[in-house]
């Protein structure tokens, strides 16, 4: 009796389904009303979606230390005179990080890098091969790091003083941003493990800016940047709120490297462009001013490739 009881007991989702096909009711009805007839749709009449192809042509990238506008406003005129001067179809692009950038040149998305030297040992073991190298503004073919802090920061003297306080760096990929000071820190028997935090400052681009600003801001007790930065700067802050605390040794200057497989007939008629400037031709003097650069000279990948001591003792 329990049995026939319970087969006639309505079911308990009984109400739940009246109320549910009185909803499809409803909506049928505001669906299709008399002032509009329902629409026939011929299945026949089909369109494919097309997705948008990369834009055709070579694409040359500067390492993201810098905000992407600076990135142009310092490349534009050099990406500029070669398209000309070699007549190909080059374009500038910007990556948002420096892993991004490694990426990009992996995945063919970056022809022509210009790199620092440790990214570009990243880039190496990719198959991509250095061919030109820079000497700067100042003559120079190599550079630093500079350690900075607030000018007003009476708790930091000397760079020993660096132990146990907020570190902001680039990224950890930065030569100047990070490594340089890494490696200046180790020799002075400071380890990662002794800083009381290190940060990498946020993106995309800018980093280097960033690093600035955040020490002048008081969020981090000091950071370490790109020597030349603080004259980027020069026209949006006061330099004298910023102290150089100390400055790296210094290290080989950044390069230009070609992704793997990329053309060889390509990449010498970029090289001899590059190589063509001359800081005596005024045209050519504002190109590689805006670069910070004096010349572009050849470089063998052997010139390219060095090692230098960080964090525990390895090699990059």
């Amino acid at each position: 009796m329990a049995a026939e009881s319970a087969g006639r007991r309505p079911g308990r989702f009984a109400p739940v389904l009246r109320v549910l096909a009185l909803v499809g009711a409803l909506l049928s009805c505001l669906g299709c009303s008399q002032d509009e007839p329902a629409l026939r749709v011929d299945m026949r009449n089909r369109q494919e979606t097309v997705l948008p192809t990369p834009e055709a042509g070579l694409t040359y990238a500067y390492l993201p230390q810098y905000s992407h506008t600076t990135s142009y406003e310092r490349h534009h005129r050099l990406v500029e005179y070669l398209r000309k001067a070699t007549g190909l179809p080059i374009r500038q692009v910007f990556p948002d990080t420096f892993d991004e950038h490694v990426k990009m040149v992996a995945q063919g998305q970056i022809d022509i890098s210009f790199t620092n030297p440790f990214v570009y040992i990243k880039l190496a073991r990719q198959g991509a091969k250095g061919f030109a190298r820079t000497i700067k503004s100042t003559g120079k073919a190599d550079s630093c790091s500079e350690i900075i802090c607030r000018s007003d920061n009476k708790a930091l003297k000397t760079p020993m003083d660096c132990r146990g306080k907020r570190w902001i760096a680039v990224d950890q990929l930065s030569a100047g941003g990070y490594l340089f000071a890494l490696g200046y820190f180790h020799d002075l028997g400071i380890h990662r493990r002794d800083f009381a935090e290190i940060a990498f400052a946020p993106g995309p681009g800018g980093k280097q800016e960033n690093v600035v600003l955040a020490v002048l801001a008081g969020k981090y007790d000091f950071g370490t940047i790109r020597e030349g930065t603080l004259d980027v700067l020069k026209d949006r802050i006061d330099l004298d709120q910023i102290h150089i605390l100390a400055r790296t040794r210094a290290y080989p200057e950044w390069l230009f490297a070609a992704r793997k497989g990329l053309d060889a007939r390509t990449v010498d008629k970029i090289a001899q462009a590059m190589f063509a400037l001359n800081p005596q031709n005024p045209e050519h003097a504002a190109i590689l001013g805006a670069a910070g650069l004096e010349r572009i000279i050849p470089a063998s990948d052997g010139h390219s490739k060095f090692g230098v001591k960080i964090g525990f003792g390895f090699y990059f």
